[in-house]
């Protein structure tokens, strides 16, 4: 049975230890570093329950952060992580530890000093990402149980995009610019209409998660194939909507320095004009 074996005790929640096939470990799980003494064992079984984190930047990190983490809110955030591999039954991106802990730190402070922040991008996560909304939103309300406190909404949205991240192994700066690109590109496109979208309807709902996979596509560089004569016909039928869906493109091609194929511009003009029918 493999095991570890203990080097050092940072506190009840986290101990470093190593084996043979590990160099050094950073070993987090409720209470694993209660009462053990450097060089005793740790079976691999009981390490089930844990994360291991092998990056030496993750450990140097999680390290750094440890001084700021009382032992309640650490194993508060230890229960959110379980929580979300659990519900996603996912390999997670070991950087969750860093990034979570840090995040939960941080809105946790904020809101104790009366300073929580607002999440533009909340609605545009919940549509794009509705499987990691649903988990952040159990999450949020694991943590506002275990503390006492009230977590704003918008800690949904954030939350789940750091489940996304973990989940696909995105960097989260890289996903947070595309949602906020796409709520510029919603902006716009009410702005045109001069139109508040609902965000709760479907037609709004099916918009953003094309602006997605298109957003997607471009950044991969996949190519969708144009329906034939279709670009001619829309361009003459629905000016409005083909002209918008080029200043999008243009938009988008500004944002992510990438090529749009011009077949995104028949799609979007589809799109466009349901929203249109939708309200005329």
């Amino acid at each position: 049975m493999e095991a570890f074996e203990v080097k050092k005790v940072l506190n009840n929640n986290v101990l470093i230890a190593s084996n043979s096939k590990y160099e050094e470990v950073v070993l987090i799980g409720k209470g694993i570093g209660f009462n053990r003494k450097k060089g005793s064992t740790i079976s691999k079984q009981e390490a089930e329950k844990l994360f291991v984190l092998k990056g030496e930047t993750e450990q140097e990190q999680y390290k750094k952060l440890l001084p700021f983490i009382d032992d309640e809110t650490l194993e508060v955030i230890i229960s959110a992580i379980d929580l979300i591999r659990k519900r996603t039954a996912k390999y997670l991106d070991e950087h969750i530890h860093v990034a979570l802990t840090d995040h939960i730190l941080f809105a946790i402070n904020r809101l104790m000093k009366g300073l929580a922040i607002k999440n533009p991008f909340n609605e545009e996560t919940k549509v794009l990402y509705p499987t990691e909304y649903e988990v952040a939103n159990e999450v949020v309300d694991l943590i506002n149980e275990m503390t006492n406190i009230e977590l704003p909404i918008g800690e949904v949205g954030f939350i789940a995009l750091h489940i996304h991240s973990a989940v696909t192994s995105k960097n989260l700066s890289e996903i947070n610019q595309n949602s906020q690109l796409i709520a510029q590109l919603v902006h716009t496109i009410e702005e045109q209409f001069e139109i508040k979208l609902n965000k709760n309807e479907i037609n709004y709902m099916r918009l953003v998660r094309h602006l997605r996979y298109t957003i997607e596509r471009v950044l991969s560089g996949e190519k969708v194939n144009e329906p034939e004569k279709i670009s001619f016909f829309l361009k003459q039928e629905y000016p409005l909507c083909y002209n918008l869906a080029w200043k999008l493109i243009k938009i988008m091609q500004q944002t992510l320095k990438k090529p749009v194929f011009e077949a995104e511009a028949v799609y979007l003009t589809m799109h466009l004009q349901r929203i249109q029918n939708k309200i005329k």
